[in-house]
């Protein structure tokens, strides 16, 4: 099966490619993180309170960012074996059920998440004294970017169901 284009042309492209880089620098910043508080902690038997907090938080980031690099790129785990053993018209079936369903998820955690963040801003870690609601945040906004590129491969997968065969 051909792979469609990219979604958002150009413009929608450099977003994405920018959320992936962002993730590297985030994977870099958690790295970073562990590796200060390891050495200080085993060779110095001392340690920076917080420090072991800023890993956990941006690893939320780096999951909803990452997860929208990868559905803007069409790179999300699939079955492979079974979709490829449909007919065209039953892996665009699959494609739209499964990107229907997962709209329908990340709808439901935006919706969950106007509640949960401003209560969670209300909050502050033990060690930073960082208000929740930034880590919480992470949700809502890597929902939608995540919904953008998913509604647009639904749209797709829709288009190929209801071509005509040649």
């Amino acid at each position: 099966m051909p792979r469609p284009a990219p979604p958002f042309g150009r413009w929608g492209a450099r977003l994405y490619e920018g959320l992936a880089l962002l993730g590297g620098a985030l994977l870099a910043v958690m790295t970073f993180a562990v590796f200060v508080q390891v050495v200080l902690r085993y060779v110095f038997r001392y340690g920076i309170e917080g420090l072991d907090e800023v890993p956990r938080y941006v690893f939320v980031w780096l999951v909803m960012i990452g997860a929208a690099a990868a559905m803007h790129r069409g790179e999300h785990t699939a079955l492979d074996y079974f979709r490829n053993r449909l007919s065209p018209r039953g892996q665009a079936a699959a494609a739209l059920l499964t990107h229907g369903a997962g709209m329908l998820l990340f709808l439901s955690l935006i919706k969950t998440s106007f509640v949960l963040v401003p209560n969670s801003q209300l909050q502050t870690s033990a060690g930073l004294g960082l208000p929740l609601g930034y880590v919480y945040a992470a949700v809502p906004v890597g929902s939608a970017l995540i919904l953008l590129p998913m509604a647009w491969h639904f749209v797709a997968a829709l288009r190929r169901l209801w071509q005509k065969p040649s």
